[in-house]
């Protein structure tokens, strides 16, 4: 079974989750925001009230965000395209990456959509660990996978990727398109710039990534655009056993595992190990 998080009416209103919200307040606004909103954020100045709105709306999605995911352990998230079938080599691929972090004991975290994100959350089910998806709402292509313990819903692009790199102490690209090529290159960048710790960043599947690398190293780096160094962040392989080996090397050994807080019965927070202790649980049986 899995636990859906999702914007509850006493978030959408809450001056009065049972009345609805009073007109002129910020709820109001917030309730009268059409569900297509993101296509409008981007397209210049608004009107005062809407981007007062927009912002408790941004608000609230990151703390559903940080109350859903706060207690889900040792993570990594896995990037890659929406578009492989289950019969692809690439899909089977990231089952078994998903399969092993689980059994090596992490929680696999995904964009929470098919192809590769469904093959590295099923992998993850298979392997007895917490599957957890953050889904993005979009006009096409996007549709949650039946392999989830938890799922986590979002308007907003940039909180959904604040979610997927927060919580994970490596990153496992596979292959895919302009969301993954976005992925890695923020990922990148973050730990360019010390704003993560160096945590892993490893590449699944030579043939495919073969050309980006050598974009970096014989375009980017003679340039001076990268640093010499920078291509050596990422880690490159075949093997969904060797990606699961550095990341659990460097994991316990250079960084240690996150810590694991406790629930606070004030914040009401005791339901939210319940995807947690589900994986445990088929993980022991």
């Amino acid at each position: 079974m899995v636990e859906t998080i999702a914007m509850t009416k006493e978030e959408q209103h809450p001056d009065d989750a049972t009345e609805g919200p009073r007109e002129g307040s910020v709820a109001g606004a917030v309730s009268a925001l059409p569900d297509t909103d993101v296509g409008t954020f981007l397209s210049g100045p608004q009107r005062r009230g809407s981007e007062l709105a927009r912002i408790w709306r941004i608000a609230l999605e990151f703390v559903r965000g940080f109350r859903a995911l706060h207690f889900i352990g040792p993570c990594v998230t896995v990037f890659g395209s929406a578009r492989f079938e289950p019969d692809h080599p690439y899909y089977e691929l990231a089952r078994e990456v998903g399969e092993r972090l689980a059994k090596a004991g992490f929680a696999v975290m995904t964009g929470g959509g098919p192809g590769v994100m469904e093959a590295a959350n099923r992998g993850a089910r298979e392997g007895g660990g917490l599957s957890i998806g953050c889904n993005i709402e979009l006009p096409f292509e996007q549709s949650e996978n039946e392999y989830l313990d938890l799922s986590v819903d979002f308007r907003y692009f940039f909180v959904r990727k604040v979610m997927l790199v927060k919580y994970s102490t490596a990153f496992v690209i596979l292959p895919g398109g302009f969301g993954t090529m976005d992925e890695i290159f923020e990922t990148a960048t973050l730990v360019q710039t010390d704003k993560i710790r160096d945590f892993p960043l490893v590449l699944v599947g030579r043939d495919y990534w073969r050309g980006l690398l050598q974009f970096m190293n014989g375009t980017m780096v003679p340039q001076r655009t990268i640093s010499p160094e920078d291509p050596g962040r990422f880690v490159v392989t075949d093997s969904p056993a060797e990606a699961v080996d550095r990341i659990l090397e460097t994991a316990t050994e250079t960084f240690g595992l996150h810590w694991q807080p406790r629930a606070s019965r004030l914040l009401r927070e005791r339901e939210k190990r319940n995807a947690r202790a589900r994986a445990e649980s088929r993980r022991s049986g």
